[in-house]
């Protein structure tokens, strides 16, 4: 009965994460409008465009094969095992549901046969093959002192000295790699359709309906739970003797204040060349090297 507790617990926040990706996503759009002082989208829009996309069919070139067809169910599935496993899963279980996604969604980038697509998917893997190191690298600052892999435990030896310098410069290592992960100046820009800039947009431009429905909502699924990972792992301090609710509104609250970052940063900054990005990441790799090192 426990074990069945723990899968139902574990189902319920998963579909929490799943509705209030889109209205995350839709904050930062917000914000990032009204710091360029433009007009933007609704709050709600990208709720609007999943309901739309989805009632689609899709439109599939003859020239692809199953892969084209199967990489936004897997990569949405990854997204969604992902967010699963946010409250007592294994870390690496985690990230390997989110390469998984990844992977599929390059190859059939690939498979599509579109100069773009295939521009795309070779940039998103240079830029997966400098992330996913540093990535490690970093959240093992906590798995090293939390003397496990388990993100629970981990979320708890975080709290215990959520201040101290280890954490500080881990957290500046994640907050370059959330940048990264979520497709952001100055490392993507999710705006633009031009080819000399789209990495992710490259990677999807031959998707339309259902199958774009689905890669759009696993993008956003994806962007919350690196927010919630930072959150959690690198802003664990609340007040004691919260409630459940309270609690929960205490990490929304956090969500929100980081999505918030994560616009001011994208306004804030430029659009960096391709071949300057593993500088960018080396700062970040040296950031958790020194976190690692200062345990």
């Amino acid at each position: 009965m426990e074990q069945v507790a723990i899968v139902l617990a574990n189902a319920g926040y998963a579909l929490l994460i799943l509705a209030a990706a889109p209205l995350v996503a839709g904050i930062v759009k917000v914000v990032k409008a009204g710091l360029q002082n433009r007009r933007g989208p609704r709050l709600l829009q990208l709720y609007f465009d999943l309901f739309k996309l989805l009632q689609k069919d899709s439109v599939v070139s003859p020239t692809t094969s199953w892969i084209f067809i199967l990489a936004p169910y897997i990569y949405f599935t990854g997204a969604f095992g992902a967010a699963a496993f946010l409250s007592s899963g294994d870390l690496f279980v985690l990230l390997y549901l989110l390469a998984a996604g990844r992977f599929f969604l390059a190859l059939a980038s690939l498979d599509a046969g579109s100069a773009f697509g295939g521009m795309g998917g070779s940039r998103e893997m240079y830029i997966s093959v400098l992330v996913e190191p540093v990535l490690l690298l970093t959240l093992l600052t906590i798995a090293v002192r939390a003397g496990s892999t388990g993100l629970a435990a981990m979320a708890g030896a975080a709290a215990v000295t959520p201040f101290s310098l280890p954490y500080i410069f881990a957290a500046m290592a994640f907050l370059i790699i959330l940048v990264a992960e979520t497709g952001r100046i100055p490392v993507d820009n999710p705006d633009t359709h031009l080819e000399l800039t789209m990495i992710h947009e490259g990677m999807v431009l031959e998707y339309s309906g259902r199958c774009l429905g689905l890669v759009f909502w696993a993008s956003a699924i994806k962007q919350l739970v690196f927010i919630i990972l930072f959150v959690t792992l690198f802003l664990p301090w609340q007040p004691g003797g919260l409630s459940p609710v309270a609690s929960v509104l205490w990490i929304a609250g956090k969500v929100l204040l980081t999505a918030v970052a994560l616009a001011a940063i994208e306004t804030s900054t430029n659009k960096m060349r391709l071949f300057k990005v593993p500088g960018f990441m080396g700062v970040a790799g040296m950031l958790a090297l020194l976190a690692l090192v200062a345990q």
